[in-house]
């Protein structure tokens, strides 16, 4: 059974910073492209960053250029979302993702995981 368990997130002041972790077992996990996404309330779920299966190449959204990092420990089945001077703007649930299609849009991946709520208090 595939499971994709978020962690890390909570509350943090704006220009805070908040890593969350996404742990994964039941695939192969260095054979699965990784996404997170976010959905604030009433809004889409939308691209935030991914990351190649093998780590070389990682895409963001333009709106968190220079603030998001994404890595992944293929050793650890983990990926990582590293979020520094956090935004009111920035408050969702983040969701991570495990897919091998084109990486900014959801239909791309085939699992998820539950979410992590990130606040950001202004």
């Amino acid at each position: 059974q595939v499971q994709l368990v978020e962690s890390g997130g909570g509350l943090v002041q704006a220009g805070g910073s908040l890593r969350v972790s996404c742990a994964t077992s039941g695939l192969t996990f260095r054979s699965y492209n990784m996404g997170w996404f976010r959905q604030a309330p009433g809004k889409e779920r939308d691209f935030v960053a991914a990351i190649s299966y093998s780590g070389g190449i990682t895409l963001r959204a333009d709106s968190e250029a220079g603030r998001f990092t994404i890595s992944r420990d293929n050793a650890k089945n983990t990926v990582y979302l590293q979020m520094n001077a956090l935004k009111p703007e920035d408050t969702a649930i983040y969701y991570c993702a495990a897919g091998r299609g084109y990486p900014r849009i959801r239909e791309s991946y085939d699992y998820w995981g539950q979410g992590t709520q990130v606040t950001v208090s202004s």
